[in-house]
This record gives structure tokens, C-alpha cells and sequence, in this order.
């Protein structure tokens, strides 16, 4: 999950737990993953739901607040599933890779390693969602590219989200940002562009907004509906 609208952290789930109980047991934990089978699974469909309510669906968010990817991994999960051989952080993993990194951590911990997992229907179903996490780093991400059967179910990338506004009329580009889910919000006239990695506690720290960031929301709430979620390219008020 991200931050709620009163700006306090998530509660940490089973899986913040699981990754310190890894840092104990050190390379012991992740050297049995490499061989381990999928002995618990779940489709894609349902990591899908799971990543919709952990992160608006958006496998490369990146919010600062210690969670990374459309699953929301903490760094020690993600190193404690062996999520370290695809990416440095989940956010960077494309999504198969997340997915196949959450297998194996549904397998050690069951589905309570997710806040979310009531919300997204996670189960042990045994249902093999048939990934192909490919190759070590961001680059694994490349085949998937080449593959047009695919492109529903990989993320959208932000070299594609700065290509997406091409597509569209100049009109409804002036007036709108696409989402990395593909959704279109608002996106303002104010002075502050948003950037990749933003949040609302930052910008406020940054630009010394008075109030912080409870006062940017009101000022900018005509386009931003939930205080957790900014997007690139939406323009902010800062006063």
C-alpha cells in the first residue's frame, strides 16, 4: 500500500516480518529458492487484483516510502524471495519478474505476506501464471517488448508513458497526464511539474510549501483525488 491521505506509513505486513527473520538466516534462506518449485501459485489475473490494490497497479512505482513495485515488496523481501537476481529493487524488475519473486515468497509465507491479498483474492490455487522473468536486471524486460501477444500484461514503461501524449490530441494533452496504468487524470496548470518519485511530502519539503503536504493537497485539490497518488507530468500549485 502507499501512504494514506493522513501521511503515515503502512502497517508492515507478514512479509516485512518474513525479510527480517531472512536477515538472520542470511544466504541460507535465499540459496534453497533458486531450486525450489512452485509448490504454492496463483494466476496472473490474481497477482494482478493483488497489485491494483497494493499500488494502483503500477509496477514500477517507486512512492520513497520503503515499498517498491506493483507488489509492494521491502527491499529485504524482495532480496529474501531472490527478487536480487532479476533487479536491485522490484520497481526496476519488470512485472514477470515481480510475479514469478512473489511466487516464491507466496510459497515460504502463504498469502498473508500481503495486506492486500483479502482484497486481490490470493489464494494457494496452484493456478502456474505461466511468467517469463527471463534474465538478470532491467534489460529482461526487452524480449517481452518483441513479443505483441504480450503487451497487455506487461507494465507500461516510462520511456512510453513520455511517448504516450504523441498518440493523443494536442487538446486533451494539454488537459490531461496518462497514468502508467493508462488511465488519464487531470493534469493542472500549476508551477511544480510532478516527477518520477514525487510524493507530496517531498515537493512540500522541497519547495517549503507552509502547511506541508496536507496544504498542497487542499490547494491542489481540483486534480489530485487521493493524496497517496501523484503522477509525472501533472502540473502542482504550490501557493
Amino acid at each position: 500500500m502507499l501512504l494514506n491521505s493522513k501521511g503515515k506509513h503502512r502497517r508492515p505486513s507478514k512479509a516485512t516480518r518474513l525479510a527480517t527473520l531472512a536477515g538472520v538466516a542470511g544466504a541460507a534462506v535465499a540459496v534453497p529458492l533458486m531450486g525450489a518449485t512452485n509448490a504454492s501459485a496463483a494466476s496472473v489475473e490474481t497477482w494482478d487484483a493483488v497489485a491494483q490494490c497494493e499500488s494502483g497497479g503500477n509496477w514500477s512505482i517507486n512512492t520513497g516510502n520503503g515499498y517498491y513495485g506493483g507488489l509492494q515488496f521491502s527491499q529485504s523481501s524482495w532480496a529474501a524471495a531472490g527478487g536480487t537476481q532479476y533487479a536491485a529493487r522490484a520497481d526496476l524488475a519488470s512485472k514477470d519478474q515481480q510475479i514469478a519473486t512473489a511466487e516464491k515468497l507466496l510459497d515460504m509465507q502463504g498469502p498473508g505476506a500481503w495486506a492486500c491479498a483479502g482484497a486481490g483474492g490470493l489464494t494457494n490455487d496452484g493456478v502456474d501464471p505461466g511468467v517469463n522473468p527471463g534474465g538478470s536486471g532491467q534489460s529482461a524486460s526487452k524480449p517481452e517488448q518483441a513479443q505483441p501477444q504480450r503487451q497487455a500484461e506487461r507494465p507500461t514503461t516510462r520511456s512510453e508513458q513520455r511517448e504516450a501524449p504523441k498518440a493523443e490530441s494536442k487538446a486533451e494533452s494539454k488537459k490531461t497526464v496518462t497514468t502508467p496504468t493508462g488511465d488519464k487524470v487531470k493534469k493542472g496548470d500549476g508551477e511544480y511539474e510532478v516527477k518520477s518519485g514525487d510524493t507530496l511530502s517531498k515537493i512540500a519539503q522541497k519547495e517549503g510549501v507552509k502547511g506541508g503536504w496536507s496544504k498542497l493537497f487542499q490547494l491542489n485539490d481540483d486534480i489530485v483525488e487521493d493524496a497517496d497518488l501523484i503522477f509525472p507530468g501533472q502540473q502542482l500549485h504550490l501557493k
